[in-house]
């Protein structure tokens, strides 16, 4: 991960029961060396939301943390 020094601390992670996937079937067929992050932002009345997906989720975290997430939410897969 690339060290950001303005957030020395990493972001709480939760888990939830559910969170959209983003990642479609052209995804996972697609050739590993890609590790996509699909990405959505929501603008609302209590401010941005972010979610992330990827097969690769230490690279949604890592991204989450360095745009200063101050919350992960993860969900169980499997």
């Amino acid at each position: 991960m690339i060290e950001n020094p303005i957030y020395d601390t990493p972001p709480k992670t939760s888990f939830v029961s559910h969170l959209p996937d983003l990642i479609t079937e052209e995804d996972y067929l697609g050739s590993p060396e890609q590790k996509k992050i699909r990405v959505r932002i929501n603008v609302n009345d209590e401010g941005v939301d972010i979610l992330g997906d990827s097969m690769y989720a230490h690279l949604v975290e890592e991204l989450m943390a360095q745009l200063g997430a101050d919350e992960i939410e993860r969900m169980l897969c499997g």
